[in-house]
């Protein structure tokens, strides 16, 4: 059911999930396609904020917090298993497997590199954690204010 809560948790999430992924671009390898990145993490961000954060807001300011980071954190890994099949894919078509279960165990490994990208530079955690808090906040008002 649609609730203000939920919109106010998509828009913040979308908007946290974009500025992460624009934090993050730098981090990549050179030549690394980038154009539909941010606004696909921001999808990512927007569905996480109507389907994890949204049903969870106007359980308390402490509550807001933690599933604000949560979410932030359930969008990274969503974004990372999205991406790093893509790239499976690509690998694939390459011929860069031996078979199907490689292919498969390969995406994880890929979602790993990701992963561990990510957590090299303390911008893209600081945003993800800072957004993350922020956006549960917003949705925790929005749960208070129009029930």
């Amino acid at each position: 059911m649609p609730t203000a809560a939920r919109l106010v948790a998509a828009l913040a999430f979308a908007v946290v999930a974009f500025a992460a992924a624009r934090a993050y671009v730098p981090l990549l390898p050179e030549g690394t396609q980038v154009r539909l990145f941010a606004p696909v993490a921001a999808l990512i961000g927007a569905a996480t904020g109507w389907w994890v954060m949204g049903p969870l807001a106007g359980r308390g300011w402490g509550a807001a917090i933690g599933f604000g980071m949560r979410s932030a954190a359930t969008a990274v890994f969503w974004a990372a298993l999205l991406f790093s099949g893509r790239e499976m894919i690509l690998r694939s078509i390459n011929r860069r497997y031996g078979g199907p279960m490689e292919a498969v165990v390969g995406t994880f490994d890929i979602a790993l590199d990701y992963v561990r990208l990510l957590v090299s530079d303390p911008r893209v955690p600081a945003v993800l954690v800072l957004g993350g808090a922020l956006g549960g906040l917003m949705a925790e008002v929005a749960a208070r204010r129009w029930r």
